[in-house]
């Protein structure tokens, strides 16, 4: 019978720590995965609050930079396709008070010590969160769900589900009940 050679074994590098010792570093994410600017829907939710979370440690561990993307819904007659000026005006009331909510919000959530900015657009949700992921050119979009099933879902519909299927990049879902960053 014949006997298989030895294989060495790698080591994990051990870098020097402030006092000295050596301690193991271990590899979890290959170097070819390369974060720069990461897209966060926010609704202002808890769900949308949690889904920054994530962002941030993906943000803090690449040195990315973070987008956070809050979509208004216009407001217009279902009979109509013709906005009047008096629905324009509202549209653009709205999507002003969006802005300064969602400048507060990331003033509020995002550390100083990541690169990010605030965009509010119009339209629908998960047409604009993938139009603004591809004109923005992201690495990642993280986004939560809201987890609704059934009948609801039906009715509400997905829009995280509909961002999964159109994005041009790779799209983070967090759910509402699921593991926590400490």
């Amino acid at each position: 019978m014949k006997k298989k050679p030895a294989t060495k074994k790698a080591k994990p590098s051990t870098p020097p720590t402030p006092d000295n010792s050596a301690a193991p570093v271990i590899d979890l994410v290959p170097s070819y995965l390369q974060l720069k600017k990461i897209l966060v829907p926010v609704d202002f939710s808890e769900f949308s609050v949690k889904a920054l979370r994530y962002a941030v440690r993906f943000a803090e561990q690449f040195g990315a930079s973070l987008v956070l993307v809050h979509v208004v819904e216009p407001v217009h007659y279902p009979e109509s396709v013709i906005i009047p000026p008096a629905m324009e005006q509202a549209n653009q009331d709205r999507l002003k008070l969006a802005r300064s909510a969602l400048a507060e919000f990331a003033q509020k959530r995002v550390p100083a010590s990541i690169a990010s900015e605030a965009i509010t657009r119009l339209g629908q949700p998960f047409s604009e969160i993938t139009t603004a992921s591809a004109e923005l050119n992201v690495d990642l979009i993280v986004i939560a769900t809201h987890g609704h099933t059934g009948l609801k879902h039906l009715l509400l519909g997905s829009t995280a589900e509909r961002v999964v299927r159109l994005a041009p990049c790779p799209v983070l879902t967090v759910r509402a009940h699921e593991h926590e960053f400490a």
